[in-house]
């Protein structure tokens, strides 16, 4: 008797399987990857030779994702240094050609164009001003990049990456499926870790998400919050008197804060961004369909109104096609109470910039 190998064989139809857990991404456009995403050879760029461009471009070196990388900076004696630095490590690296220039046309046909650059706060600066020194900065990269790389996915790493998420996505003309922000992905990351340490298992087996604005309204989805398939929240509080509403925004707030660690103490963040964003990376042109928690177009979920076009971070399908669908996750009433005031935040934000 032939045994069954899927689902399929044994009488369950497989057409829109995912079409329960995922809302699809409504962009016009055919979503299904084109011939020039399936052609063998990839290329990454990399606008920003800054901490975590050269991190992120490190990373997705080490671990061969792409047979070509291109690096992108205003500054040409740093970036030529960069440049010479990786190319001096070629009998350590996979066989990967690299390229760089100020100028973006060496970005051209690019399947991934990563944005890292971005404006520095001044002391005393508001962070209007600075958000609107950076959309300027923008209007000079996402337009050249969306010219030499049409068919490419934006991927934007800057901060506030939830707002410059939203302005590339203006500014590039792109479908929604094809511009993403590496949101609550590293924040996620932190999260697990964080509660993977307490239980003493492995983060690959914490099942946790952080949602909405990479930044002080971020939301922690205690609700969903599982080890190996078993819900940990209640059994946590059960155990641990502590657990209470308060130590839990202790934990949220400590995520939050724990880039801010990290720069008091370095100077900067770069490796864990790095990986994360390498992470997404392999998502993307490996067409893994892994769900990340991304900066994506929230209009409409979860009581976001259909006209608020605000990017946040919710758990969304990537693969080769960019953004393949995101989860409607079941959320508590007050999570919901909490995303929505992110998503307000957010959009009035995006209100200030005349897009």
């Amino acid at each position: 008797m032939k045994k069954a190998t899927s689902l399929s064989e044994l009488g369950f139809d497989a057409n829109g399987a995912s079409s329960g857990f995922f809302r699809p991404v409504s962009d016009g456009m055919d979503s299904t990857p084109t011939s020039h995403h399936r052609r063998r050879l990839t290329k990454v760029s990399v606008i920003g030779a800054g901490n975590v461009g050269m991190a992120i471009a490190q990373t997705i070196l080490t671990r061969d994702l792409s047979d070509e990388i291109a690096l992108v900076d205003a500054l040409p004696d740093k970036l030529l240094g960069e440049m010479l630095d990786l190319q001096h490590a070629p009998a350590f690296l996979p066989r990967t050609l690299r390229v760089s220039d100020t100028d973006m046309s060496v970005t051209r046909g690019s399947d991934l164009a990563i944005v890292t650059a971005g404006a520095r706060q001044i002391p005393g600066e508001t962070r209007l001003n600075l958000l609107q020194r950076n959309v300027a900065l923008f209007r000079k990269i996402v337009p050249a990049l969306a010219e030499h790389s049409p068919d490419a996915i934006l991927l934007i790493v800057s901060n506030p990456v939830d707002v410059l998420t939203y302005v590339a996505w203006k500014l590039s003309g792109f479908p929604v499926s094809r511009v993403i922000g590496s949101g609550t992905n590293l924040d996620s990351t932190r999260f697990r870790f964080l509660l993977a340490e307490h239980l003493d298992v492995n983060a690959q087996d914490v099942n946790a998400y952080m949602v909405g604005e990479h930044g002080d309204s971020s939301v922690a989805v205690w609700s969903t919050l599982s080890v190996a398939g078993m819900p940990v929240l209640k059994s946590l509080q059960e155990s641990h008197s502590s657990f209470g509403e308060e130590a839990l925004e202790g934990i949220r707030r400590a995520v939050v804060d724990s880039a801010y660690e990290v720069i008091g103490l370095k100077g900067y963040t770069s490796w864990a961004i790095g990986y994360s964003v390498a992470n997404l990376v392999s998502s993307l042109l490996r067409d893994q369909r892994r769900i990340h928690p991304v900066s994506v177009l929230a209009a409409g979920f979860h009581g976001i109104p259909d006209d608020h076009e605000v990017f946040l971070s919710l758990p969304a399908r990537l693969g080769l096609a960019g953004v393949l669908g995101v989860a409607d996750m079941e959320l508590t009433d007050e999570e919901t109470r909490r995303l929505r005031r992110s998503a307000k935040t957010l959009w009035e934000n995006t209100q200030l910039l005349g897009l």
